[in-house]
């Protein structure tokens, strides 16, 4: 058993130069990899407690792919901002290598294909010198098949690509893709990130955002993201905004 965690491990073996620990159940794959030094991953077969932000529930059946990834923390913190973002445009590139086009990030830690829901992230940290990304991807997986109110909002990468894929081929992308993300942000061009998502955004989207201070929702326009990764928003009466991801509990597009 490796130091991981008290819960048994299936295996613990190198992909690419990272640590991956593999579990057939865990409640949640993130407080396991947040124990870990930079480059270790902690994958689970099935989740039985998978989150979101604001501690929204996430299915995680078997056949997706439910793996955190350990890497070294972005420095000051206005750099955390842009991780989770940073995160996403990662998976989307992973994606890209299989021939799966066209994704777009709903800021700040979702991706979709259309208006179906194909994966999200959660970046939590739990040492000082590390943080932590969560994914999760559906592949061959049907969460709709669990949770009525998500049949026709989710879709899988099996779909998507129209054919098998394998966990192991997705975990090897997605942490190649975390590697590359590493490098960018140390060399300080995540603007590079941000052009991308931006373009690949497309034209400003009618959005409701759901404010942490304040109870009624607010309806606008999302124009992008800046170069920190906050959400750019023109409001119904014009007024712009500038929100960090700690500001907004709900976007919605409309």
């Amino acid at each position: 058993m490796s130091p991981a965690s008290p819960l048994s491990e299936k295996s613990c073996r190198s992909i690419d130069g990272w640590q991956v620990h593999e579990f057939a159940t865990l409640p949640s794959t993130n407080p396991i990899a947040g124990a870990l030094p930079p480059w270790h991953a902690v994958r689970a077969d099935v989740q039985t407690g998978g989150r979101g932000r604001t501690g929204r529930v996430w299915v995680s059946d078997a056949g997706g792919l439910w793996l955190s990834a350990v890497l070294p923390a972005p420095g000051p913190r206005k750099k955390w901002s842009i991780l989770p973002l940073g995160a996403g445009w990662a998976v989307i590139d992973a994606l890209r290598e299989i021939g799966i086009t066209g994704l777009r990030l709903r800021w700040p830690n979702d991706i979709l294909a259309g208006r179906r829901k194909l994966a999200g992230l959660l970046v939590e940290q739990y040492q000082p010198e590390t943080a932590v990304i969560g994914v999760g991807i559906n592949i061959a997986n049907r969460p709709d098949s669990l949770e009525a109110s998500l049949v026709g909002h989710t879709i899988g990468v099996e779909e998507l690509a129209g054919r098998a894929v394998t966990l192991d081929e997705i975990t090897r992308l997605t942490l190649g893709a975390f590697r590359r993300l590493q490098n960018l942000i140390e060399q300080d061009r995540f603007n590079e990130i941000v052009t991308d998502i931006n373009t690949r955004w497309g034209e400003a989207r009618r959005v409701q955002l759901s404010l942490n201070s304040r109870p009624e929702p607010l309806a606008g326009y999302f124009r992008g993201v800046d170069p920190e990764g906050r959400l750019s928003f023109t409001d119904d009466l014009g007024t712009a905004h500038t929100l960090d991801a700690s500001q907004v509990a709900l976007l919605r597009e409309v």
